[in-house]
């Protein structure tokens, strides 16, 4: 007969940590900057052409200097017809120059410093869902931190290992 082998089963946390071998990368390091901003009177054509143009996914918006909110490019996708409408390009083109950002941005905008650490900034947008912040300083917006700088960050880390 032969002996039974006994195993103890050891509880692995989902994957090991990570432990940054240079300082601790701050928001303003990795942000995109200068943010490209419009008015909360902006349309909703020209938004989504500029947005395109620019390619970003994330436009804040600013009344008199301060920030009251932030459109994405799913917010403005959900407000364009579908491609299966009856409307005439004309008709389209009429009525999302009367449609502002104004009325379809997000209101609520969260935001970060630049001073912030990479890694907190990174924890409050997974948290929330947000593929997106505001950088903020004295109240005045300085970048954005978006899903894609912290990917192209990342990836640079990983390729400098």
């Amino acid at each position: 007969m032969l002996p039974t082998a006994s195993f103890e089963r050891v509880e692995m946390p989902p994957y090991p940590p990570v432990i940054p071998q240079e300082p601790l990368l701050r928001v303003g390091d990795v942000m995109s900057r200068p943010p490209v901003t419009r008015s909360p009177r902006t349309s909703v054509y020209e938004a989504y052409h500029l947005m395109q143009q620019q390619q970003i996914r994330h436009l804040p918006i600013l009344h008199n200097g301060q920030l009251v909110g932030i459109v994405s490019d799913r917010d403005l996708r959900l407000v364009l017809p579908s491609p299966a409408t009856s409307l005439a390009v004309q008709e389209i083109r009429y009525l999302l120059d009367k449609l502002t950002v104004g009325e379809v941005m997000t209101r609520d905008v969260m935001t970060t410093l630049p001073g912030h650490l990479i890694m907190d900034a990174v924890g409050r947008m997974l948290q929330s869902r947000l593929s997106a912040l505001p950088v903020m300083d004295d109240r005045i917006i300085v970048g954005i931190l978006t899903r894609t700088d912290v990917l192209r960050t990342f990836y640079r880390w990983c390729a400098a290992c």
